[in-house]
């Protein structure tokens, strides 16, 4: 794994000083949850921010992001927050409003800002925001897998399933980093083996274009299972992805235990493919909380 902190030569301003220790809100927005906190930054470079209070809610409970957010801030005791930034999937339409195919909802960043009375209010890209996070990652935060113990400074290359996939690429430069977020999620799924090619065939019975995250996600593990079984001539008897990873690893179903094992083999490929094509000699990060689970 690479490991890089990028430091400011100069000092900064008072201004922008003044500016880093303000609070803010940060929310990750997922597919099926957000996370958000109040966040401050500090004078420490190995650890530029602080979390001061952190909550999680379920998306489908709520009408929008901005209710979310108002629930948040009723609970910090009457305190003002000006700021505030959303990590999502998707890239903003001109309008800066943002539509993905895994949440039930719309992101206007403008209209949060204005009915919440926000300052300033800004998005990224989910995977941008985690890219950006990994250079910030000791050892004691990640299972090296497989590897040398250190990688030479270069592009890195970070990954993960969830609700979608997303993916993001951190580049140095003589100025700083540099993230690529990256929509592979939405890239045409590629198998290269006989079942992987006979289950993307099963599924293009269904729909004219199976994207990776078909495959490679929460949902897309139950994809994956649904298309075995109907392989298999057997059916499927689980109602979440979550309880074909509990029997795949309890050893209790072999079919689960083969769903499994297929979608690590197509996230290995996947991975091997993007560590090539970006040159990824800064390692990889694989992020998320499926791939922490199996």
């Amino acid at each position: 794994m690479g490991r890089c902190v990028v430091a400011n030569a100069n000092p900064l301003p008072v201004s922008s000083l003044d500016a880093l220790h303000e609070r803010f809100i940060a929310a990750d927005v997922g597919g099926t949850h957000v996370r958000i906190g109040l966040v401050q930054g500090s004078d420490d470079p190995a650890h530029p921010v602080t979390v001061l209070q952190y909550r999680k809610y379920a998306c489908a409970q709520y009408p929008g992001l901005a209710e979310i957010i108002q629930d948040f801030i009723g609970t910090l005791g009457g305190e003002t927050v000006g700021r505030g930034v959303i990590a999502s999937a998707g890239y903003p339409l001109e309008d800066g409003t943002v539509i993905t195919a895994n949440l039930p909802w719309r992101l206007s960043p403008q209209e949060i800002r204005e009915r919440l009375g926000f300052r300033e209010f800004r998005l990224v890209n989910d995977f941008e925001a985690v890219a950006h996070a990994a250079a910030y990652v000791d050892a004691s935060e990640v299972l090296r897998l497989t590897g040398p113990e250190t990688a030479p400074v270069g592009p890195t290359l970070v990954l993960g399933p969830g609700t979608g996939l997303g993916a993001a690429v951190w580049v140095p430069t003589g100025k700083g980093a540099v993230v690529l977020a990256r929509e592979a999620g939405h890239a045409a799924l590629p198998p290269g083996n006989a079942i992987e090619m006979a289950l993307l065939a099963e599924m293009l019975k269904h729909r004219t274009h199976v994207p990776v995250e078909y495959a490679l996600s929460g949902p897309g593990l139950m994809n994956l299972h649904n298309a075995l079984c109907t392989l298999r001539g057997s059916s499927n008897q689980y109602q979440t992805p979550g309880e074909i990873t509990a029997a795949a690893i309890a050893g209790s179903d072999a079919l689960a235990r083969e769903s499994l094992e297929i979608f690590c083999g197509l996230l290995g490929s996947l991975v091997g493919g993007m560590a090539l094509l970006y040159v990824a000699q800064g390692g990889v990060y694989l992020a998320g909380g499926i791939l922490a689970q199996i």
